[in-house]
């Protein structure tokens, strides 16, 4: 047996849902909450296996009792359901450990078929929504840190010139040939979209700074 809790600001969308569930031999609603605050005080309690979660509540986001329950029930599928067809809110959902996201407008055999899924511990992200989930994360990584596409060898060398070394010495420091480091120095400064010498100069000395140092 599935045990299902719902939560959902609407009634009736509550008790549609609900009907729809219970009508299957295999799944069992056994909690329902019409706010954000009551469900993570019940859903701990009760433990289902599923928590068909709606993302805009009048207290608050399903995406954030998500994260809150699975915090401390991380064997729990959350079941993500809305009106709106939202990259913004999968995204959020999906890092927040959610299993699955469905639109409102889903069938209610889909629907069934979806609480399913995620209760057998499998996604319902398809290819495409994964494709762009990871391409989101590769772009939020790249933002936290501006030398991402760096080897660890450009990066020692990107420090070497902001402390104003020449080819040469750099060359001399790291026992590197000068040509060698004249690649390393034209492939770093393609990799951070600079056409001067001058400008990795005054990145590293401004990464020094946030670090600290």
């Amino acid at each position: 047996m599935i045990r299902v809790f719902l939560l959902d600001d609407h009634e009736v969308v509550r008790r549609g849902v609900a009907a729809l569930l219970e009508a299957e031999d295999d799944i069992e609603v056994i909690g329902e909450a019409g706010t954000a605050e009551s469900a993570i005080a019940r859903i701990p309690a009760l433990k289902p296996d599923v928590a068909v979660l709606d993302v805009r509540l009048p207290d608050g986001s399903g995406v954030d009792v998500c994260r809150e329950v699975r915090s401390r029930m991380p064997e729990l599928a959350c079941l993500m359901l809305t009106s709106f067809a939202d990259d913004e809110a999968l995204f959020d959902a999906v890092m927040a450990g959610a299993s699955g996201y469905v639109l409102k407008q889903i069938h209610g055999s889909d629907l069934v078929g979806a609480v399913r899924t995620v209760a057998s511990g499998q996604s319902l992200l398809d290819p495409q929504t994964t494709a762009r989930m990871l391409q989101r994360l590769r772009e939020q990584a790249d933002k936290r840190d501006p030398l991402a596409a760096l080897s660890e060898q450009e990066r020692h060398i990107l420090e070497l010139i902001g402390e104003g070394l020449t080819n040469r010495q750099i060359g001399e420091r790291l026992y590197l040939a000068e040509k060698t480091v004249k690649n390393y120095v034209s492939n770093l400064l393609s990799k951070l979209n600079m056409q001067r010498r001058t400008q990795a100069a005054a990145l590293a000395a401004r990464l020094k700074v946030d670090r600290g140092e």
